[in-house]
This record gives C-alpha cells, sequence and structure tokens, in this order.
C-alpha cells in the first residue's frame, strides 16, 4: 500500500509541483523549497526511523534519536537544494560529487569507527521510496520546465542524497567525541588528589619520591 501510494500520488505531484515552479519568473525559490521539502521528508522515510531505534539502542543512548533524525534532515536538506541549483545552471554533477566524497572519505579517519559505519548505511537509507517517487519527479519537472537536459541535469538527485548524510553523520561524530574527551578531561580535573601522610609510605616510595 505504501509503495502504491508513493507511486500513484507522489510521482505526479512531484513532477508537477516541478513544472510549475519552473514557470515562476522567479523559479530559484525552488532552492529554499526543496530544502525544506529535503528536510521534512525523512520523517517520512520509514527505514529511517529503524535506523535511529537501532542505533540509540546498540550506542545505550550514546548517540540519541534526535540527533540521528537532525543530521539526516539537515544533510537531505543540504543535497536537494544543490541538486535543484544544479537543474537550475547546469552544474556537472561531478563538481559536487567529488568533493563531497572525498570530504566523507576524509572524516572516517578522524571519526570513530562506528559513526562511519552508521553514516554510510544512513545515506542508502535516507534514499529511500519517498525520496526516489518524489524529489526526482520534482526535478525532472523542473528541468523540464526551464528547458534543461533531463538526463544530464535532472538525476543526481539520489546520488546527492545518499551522499550528505554521509558527511554530517561523521560531523555529529567529530562533535561527539570533542564532547567525550571534554568530559574526560574535566572529571580528571575535578576528581581530587589523596595525599596520605608520610608514614604510608616506605623509604623505596620515599627514595622515588
Amino acid at each position: 500500500f505504501f509503495l502504491t501510494g508513493a507511486n500513484v500520488g507522489f510521482m505526479p505531484v512531484g513532477n508537477m509541483l516541478g513544472e510549475l515552479i519552473g514557470q515562476l519568473p522567479y523559479n530559484w525559490i525552488i532552492v529554499p523549497i526543496g530544502m525544506l521539502l529535503g528536510y521534512f521528508i525523512v520523517a517520512a522515510e520509514p527505514a529511517v526511523h529503524v535506523l535511529n531505534r537501532q542505533v540509540a539502542e546498540m550506542t545505550e543512548g550514546a548517540i540519541p534519536q534526535k540527533a540521528m533524525s537532525l543530521s539526516l534532515s539537515i544533510g537531505v536538506a543540504i543535497s536537494v537544494g544543490l541538486s535543484m541549483l544544479r537543474v537550475l545552471t547546469g552544474l556537472p554533477i561531478m563538481w559536487l560529487l567529488g568533493p563531497g566524497y572525498g570530504m566523507a572519505l576524509l572524516l572516517s579517519f578522524f571519526v570513530p569507527p562506528v559513526f562511519t559505519a552508521i553514516a554510510f548505511d544512513s545515506g542508502g537509507v535516507a534514499s529511500g521510496p519517498m525520496t526516489a517517487t518524489f524529489l526526482l519527479p520534482l526535478a525532472m519537472g523542473l528541468c523540464i520546465s526551464v528547458g534543461g537536459n533531463v538526463a544530464q541535469d535532472a538525476f543526481g538527485v539520489v546520488a546527492m542524497v545518499a551522499m550528505t548524510p554521509l558527511i554530517t553523520i561523521q560531523i555529529l561524530g567529530v562533535v561527539y567525541q570533542y564532547q567525550e574527551r571534554k568530559k574526560d578531561k574535566e572529571e580528571m580535573l575535578a576528581e581530587p588528589v589523596k595525599v596520605l601522610p608520610l608514614e604510608a609510605y616506605g623509604d623505596a616510595d620515599i627514595i622515588e619520591l
């Protein structure tokens, strides 16, 4: 039922919205609209909720569901905004995918391995049926309306959506790692130093001191 509704309802609506907005004299407004749609469409992906719950359970709450959801939403919003901008300007997709995946791979050397694994899983989860059946037709409708090349400019939305969560989740890992180190340092500084009386030390301990 879910897939039938997505295919029958979302694809025509997305295509129609893209064509209508593309015909406006201020069609650049599709960029913030696309970002807003991308931000909230993650909440409609069933697999995202499953991933968030499993991550929270496996990490025993160290990575809360709210932080995961926010990171995914921000990542998808950025990717959809860049995709809409690419349709309007005809920017080659490799100019975005190359630096993006390069940054994702670079971050993997500086974050805990668990965040890298979660990030690469979340990229596939975020680009689920809702993204493919609504955002892709939206880009195709916009591309047709502005007279672009559908095969070159409209496609690539799913690749962009799969890329940005890799970056945002790993940035979350960097923040998490920094907070943990800061917390450990504060605990070490707050721990009182026990000073024993001189009689408690032996001759060897006194010489060493």
